[in-house]
């Protein structure tokens, strides 16, 4: 389905939402599994295509102030402050449920996490369909998270009903996500919006995320907090620090990993190490975030697709703003960080 017929699309899938079945959408973050949010058994068919653990939170999606005062039971003032800044857009606030929002959505919590989607795709099918939104991201749980329709389908064909056929996803990694329910706010996930951009609005906010080791978590009150994320088929290999240490630390693992017969992919940001392999996905400048946040998930799937064993992947890019979000994918999806 594409922007060809658009309003078509969008009133089909609105039925679909209407009668419990699952959509993938564009957002302006990545590609999600929508379902009605509040039907128990919609939502279950987003666990069941996703794969996904019964106890990791959905995030629900809105298109109205309206919609998202049925959901919860206060708007703190420093929340208010947050969604009058920043949405619609890239930003999910977790704040306390009412009782419409059943235990399947929030895994069991008093609390719902909330969003209201820039993508005027997603916007039209929540209004559309008179339905709040549960839609993570539209992959095979713990895969690298889609960003074209193209990676839904290769995860999700024939598991769900319908796609929404929009092209890349302008933003590529998904939405910041902060606890407004408790007396300091958290972030526990990076996203596009930086926690200084946070903190310029409401002041002073914890960091709350773990960015490798996973498993010692408990409860967990956000997507992306829990199990293995974002991670291809191949092993990825992450290597931080400065530039020229990263480059030459890339070629020297490349010849050494291709001598005892690896097949090696190169996730980079560096033109000059192009000629090591043809197996190589270029991230954007080091210095150019945003850029490197929309290739990541398109790089690592790339790459799977071309049959790699080995990723080594540069984290010499900025790590300010949106590249705080993509060094938290890169190093979920890691089996070895090296620090140089």
């Amino acid at each position: 389905m594409t922007r060809d017929n658009f309003s078509e699309v969008i009133g089909e899938c609105a039925e679909i939402i209407k009668k419990g079945g699952t959509v993938a959408i564009p957002t302006e973050t990545v590609y999600g599994l929508a379902a009605n949010a509040l039907d128990p058994i919609a939502v279950n068919r987003i666990f069941h295509a996703k794969g996904r653990p019964a106890d990791n939170p959905l995030i629900v999606h809105v298109a109205s102030i309206e919609q998202l005062e049925q959901l919860v039971s206060e708007v703190p003032p420093k929340a208010l402050s947050l969604i009058e800044a920043f949405w619609p857009g890239p930003l999910t606030l977790i704040l306390k449920r009412t009782g419409i929002v059943p235990d399947i959505t929030t895994g069991g919590l008093d609390t719902v996490a909330v969003r209201m989607p820039a993508d005027i795709v997603a916007q039209e099918l929540i209004s559309l369909s008179g339905k709040h939104l549960a839609a993570p991201s539209a992959n095979i749980s713990g895969r690298p998270s889609p960003t074209t329709a193209s990676h839904v389908l290769h995860d999700l064909e024939g598991k769900i009903d319908a796609v929404i056929d929009a092209g890349n996803t302008r933003i590529g990694v998904e939405s910041t996500v902060i606890d407004m329910s408790r007396e300091k706010p958290a972030i526990l996930r990076p996203g596009y919006i930086s926690a200084a951009k946070i903190e310029e609005i409401i002041g002073e906010v914890d960091i709350n995320y773990n960015e490798h080791d996973t498993g010692a978590l408990g409860v967990v009150r956000s997507p992306g907090m829990k199990y293995t994320h974002y991670s291809p088929a191949a092993t990825v290999l992450l290597l931080e620090g400065p530039h020229d240490l990263v480059s030459n630390k890339v070629r020297e693992m490349y010849a050494d990993f291709t001598c005892r017969g690896a097949r090696v992919g190169l996730l980079v940001t560096s033109n000059d190490l192009f000629s090591l392999t043809n197996d190589v996905v270029y991230l954007g400048r080091k210095d150019e975030p945003e850029e490197v946040a929309r290739n990541l998930f398109l790089g690592l799937r790339s790459l799977d697709e071309r049959g790699v064993n080995i990723i080594i992947a540069d984290g010499s890019f900025t790590h300010d703003g949106v590249g705080a979000a993509v060094m938290n994918r890169l190093r979920k999806a890691s089996e070895m960080i090296i620090k140089l």
